[in-house]
């Protein structure tokens, strides 16, 4: 437990450098690791390997992107170890079966169902597919997910997380449309996204599950950098609207009719006939809205 709590307060000291985008002192919590006998269960409960991977993507240091490469490639071999032995099973259990050849024919008639390591992230069964496109999907979702070393840190199974998310596209549509096409591509695009390495790491954390990935938004998946040019557009354009109107005289007589605010402003102009009454133009000061009143 206090190696786990020792591996977590480092991770987070990490996570914070890449978050203040400034690495000093890195080298000096990697080394640290570096002397910590790393277990499959802290490695997956503390998920430091992410830390270490996105200090490595910061730092401008060859020192520190070096030592945590080795880091990293470690790891991968404990995860991968792990996963050996409960394929093939473990040395003893060998010997002690080779010493009775009873017990090891009946072994091989009935041989032990292999297990997966620990996942951080588990996914319900995936529906097998035969069709070519969705095949093909699948292989492109694949790639997306794997676009950094976040899976192996994490310890993610990405082709069976990655029929999840066809299955679920799949089951709006019914069939390889268009939409389809052009929806696998959205989450393709995005997740491969380097400028947004956090959508992918919360899909392949279980944090964003298969369902909402393929029914979000392309707003939804965008970064929070690009969300907030966008908020900064939308509001820019909103200004623009409002200085665009000439003269005006500001009043609270109207309601706007989409954001339902009373602070507008309305100009009046002879549209028709002369005996016709005047067409009063209004602009809601709070959202650009404008609209007609007769």
């Amino acid at each position: 437990m206090a190696k786990n709590q020792e591996v977590e307060r480092i991770a987070k000291k990490l996570d914070k450098m890449v978050h203040k985008k400034n690495t000093d002192g890195a080298l000096d919590l990697l080394r640290e690791l570096k002397n910590i006998k790393m277990s499959l269960e802290t490695l997956q409960s503390t998920r430091v390997g992410m830390s270490v991977n996105a200090v490595r993507k910061q730092s401008s240091d060859e020192e520190v992107q070096t030592l945590a490469k080795a880091l990293i490639k470690s790891w991968k071999k404990l995860l991968d170890g792990s996963s050996e032995k409960k394929k093939d099973g473990s040395p003893e259990r060998s010997s002690s079966t080779s010493k009775d050849s009873g017990s090891s024919e009946k072994s091989k008639e009935s041989p032990t169902t292999p297990t997966l390591p620990p996942r951080v992230t588990s996914f319900p069964p995936a529906p097998v597919t035969t069709d070519s496109v969705r095949t093909k999907c699948r292989e492109l979702l694949v790639a997306a997910l794997q676009t950094d070393d976040d899976h192996l840190t994490i310890g993610v199974d990405c082709e069976h997380l990655a029929a999840q998310i066809e299955e679920e596209i799949f089951q709006e549509f019914k069939v390889t449309d268009v939409k389809y096409k052009t929806r696998l591509r959205s989450r393709i695009s995005n997740l491969k996204d380097q400028k947004n390495p956090d959508l992918r790491r919360n899909v392949l954390c279980g944090n964003i599950s298969p369902r909402r990935i393929a029914s979000m938004t392309a707003e939804e998946m965008a970064s929070a950098e690009l969300k907030q040019i966008r908020e900064a557009l939308t509001k820019e354009s909103i200004r623009e609207h409002q200085l665009s109107k000439v003269g005006g005289t500001e009043t609270d007589m109207f309601i706007c009719n989409k954001c339902h605010g009373k602070s507008c402003t309305y100009t009046q102009v002879q549209t028709r006939s002369a005996d016709e009454p005047m067409t009063t133009f209004v602009l809601c000061n709070s959202c650009g809205n404008r609209w007609k009143f007769y």
